[in-house]
């Protein structure tokens, strides 16, 4: 009976310790993992998003311990702004940097942030965008798979052509112009007079010098750091919209993460964006005075009121569908 206890003890004092080796590898395993985030952007280095991309990968992997880890991918290296997105919802990419209006077809109250004209200024939209009305514009983008972080800044939106100067809407007239995939700038160029064709970024370059479109419209950065100006002749500073760019990652990616790392990559946007705002809107002048010495022939006082007035069946084509978030936004002081 002694030598058959001692054989029982032995067994139980094993399988305990067993038990409990087997407790502190999984709690040495759960406090070593780390969360990879590919983090993808259709811009090249010396853009704003990639300033924002790198902050947000400082301060995301500083205040994790290392638990989280940021790779980032530009130059539409994911592949164009559709495929990342879509690629969100799959979970196969964690986290995207663009603009607005190919989020429209995933949240499509979003759409009335590209109506042209709508801000008064730079604060106002700001404003807007940080506020309630910005969180109300994507809702329906988490049934989807997607969550919003944060907005950052593309900056006012310019048209450059290779025909001639664009300084009232007539002149418009004719010119094969490239429109993001958003109906809200194919509908705007129609009521210019333009023939318009959608041609993902990553292309455009490749398509104005092939003479496949004769324009486009773009801000300042990435005109000049893509160097549109060596296949575009002609630039008008219309500012018909302010482009918000957002911060996006996979619903799939934050929902496995714990909620203290949650609050991290949260709390790093939110940073990021800050950040990347304030370098886009130091760098505005400096973008377009590499535009005037790489020789572009400028445009600087375009009749506003004008291109107002003939994009206004912008607004009617669409006032079923963003007329209370137009009134709201027009609303805000």
């Amino acid at each position: 009976m002694m030598k058959a206890f001692t054989i029982l003890a032995t067994v139980l004092l094993g399988m305990g310790l067993v038990a409990c080796g087997s407790n502190q590898v999984n709690k040495a395993a759960e406090n070593g993992i780390t969360y990879t985030l590919k983090l993808g952007h259709l811009q090249n280095d010396n853009h704003p998003y990639a300033k924002g991309a790198e902050k947000f990968k400082e301060v995301a992997e500083k205040k994790s311990n290392g638990k989280i880890k940021v790779q980032i991918f530009g130059n539409s290296t994911l592949g164009n702004a559709r495929d990342e997105i879509e690629g969100l919802q799959l979970g196969t990419i964690q986290m995207h940097i663009g603009s607005i209006a190919p989020v429209a077809n995933f949240a499509p109250k979003m759409g009335a942030l590209s109506l042209p004209y709508l801000f008064r200024d730079r604060e106002h939209a700001i404003k807007v965008l940080d506020g309630p009305i910005g969180q109300e514009v994507a809702q329906g983008m988490e049934d989807k798979g997607i969550v919003l972080l944060s907005y950052m800044e593309n900056g006012w939106r310019h048209t450059t052509n290779n025909v001639h100067p664009i300084v009232k809407p007539e002149d418009f007239k004719g010119l094969k112009m490239r429109a993001l995939e958003s109906p809200v700038y194919v509908e705007m160029f129609k009521a210019l007079g333009a023939q318009v064709q959608t041609i993902p970024f990553g292309e455009l370059y490749t398509a104005l010098e092939q003479k496949v479109v004769d324009g486009q419209e773009n801000p300042l950065a990435q005109i000049a750091t893509n160097k549109f100006y060596e296949v575009q002749k002609y630039l008008t500073l219309d500012g018909h919209t302010y482009d918000p760019a957002v911060v996006l990652i996979s619903k799939k990616t934050l929902d496995s993460m714990p909620a203290d790392l949650q609050q991290v990559v949260k709390d790093a946007a939110k940073e990021a964006s800050d950040y990347e705002r304030k370098f886009s809107e130091e760098q505005e002048k400096s973008y377009l005075d590499q535009l005037k010495k790489a020789g572009m022939q400028i445009v600087e006082n375009p009749d506003k009121k004008a291109f107002q007035a003939a994009v206004q069946p912008v607004y009617d084509k669409f006032k079923d569908k963003y007329g209370d978030i137009v009134k709201k936004i027009v609303d805000t002081k």
